[in-house]
């Protein structure tokens, strides 16, 4: 439906008016039988408990005389007339639907623009009726009831349009950096600013574990090197060691891996 329905007190006072004169102009249907003009005076029938009369739209072109015939019937703001056509036609002159489901039936061989030409409505501002339609669909009907103003609307939906394009480049950047929690936000797992939040936490972590790691090497292998060729080793005594920190030959062995390690891991990252 393009057309906003009457409000409560509206449909009462042509209910009423219906009451006292009949129904001036009867419903209109198409060869089908679906209602192409007159929802509302069909509503008010049922209010005033009167029958309704209808008729047939004989012609080629019924959603082109409901259009007409409520533009001239309506005082249609120009926000809310260039909302319409986005909501009724494609998005271009080869049969692109409006995303996400939005928009009625395209209008019998028209064009936005070729509508938007004969409602007297820039092109414009159709296009800023499109970037509703688009990212701020929820303000689709009450801008075409007149609750909403079309710029009021059009801001609302520039922010949402950035915030999804904020978005985006955020998921972009985070599948070059993270392709794992990427997908996750992919599958509807995370969101973008869950998932930065959890690699924020496991950069945090790693900067830790590093911290920590640097910290324990440069107390320990400075200290053996300086040792090197020293008496120290034979000096050891057994009884003296603190408990549970005993140099045995497991201990020296498993040190002499450790430093081939260490050694084999500098010479892979080119350390100095």
């Amino acid at each position: 439906m393009l057309f906003p329905e009457l409000d409560e007190d509206d449909l009462n006072a042509l209910a009423d008016d219906i009451k006292e004169n009949g129904l001036l102009h009867p419903v209109v249907l198409d060869r089908s039988g679906r209602i192409i003009d007159g929802r509302n005076r069909l509503k008010a029938c049922e209010i005033a408990d009167m029958e309704p009369s209808y008729t047939t739209y004989e012609g080629e072109d019924p959603d082109g005389y409901a259009l007409s015939a409520n533009i001239h019937r309506r005082n249609l703001t120009k926000g809310q007339l260039a909302m319409i056509t986005a909501k009724a036609c494609p998005l271009n002159g080869q049969g692109e639907r409006p995303p996400s489901g939005q928009g009625e039936r395209p209008l019998n061989g028209q064009t936005s623009r070729s509508l938007s030409r004969r409602l007297g409505i820039s092109r414009g501002i159709v296009g800023n009726a499109y970037i509703v339609l688009q990212h701020a669909p929820d303000l689709v009907g009450p801008v075409i009831s007149g609750a909403t103003g079309l710029n009021e609307a059009y801001a609302i939906a520039q922010e949402n349009k950035a915030k999804a394009n904020s978005a985006e480049a955020q998921l972009a950047k985070l599948r070059t950096e993270d392709p794992q929690l990427a997908n996750r936000v992919v599958e509807g797992e995370l969101t973008v600013q869950g998932a930065w939040a959890e690699r924020k936490a496991r950069l945090e972590e790693d900067l830790r574990q590093r911290r920590v790691a640097t910290n324990l090497l440069c107390e320990i292998l400075p200290a053996l090197a300086q040792i090197r060729g020293s008496r120290t080793f034979a000096q050891y005594d057994p009884d003296l060691a603190p408990p549970g920190r005993a140099v045995t030959r497991e201990v020296i062995e498993h040190a002499s891996t450790a430093l081939a390690e260490v050694a084999t891991i500098w010479k892979d990252r080119d350390l100095p």
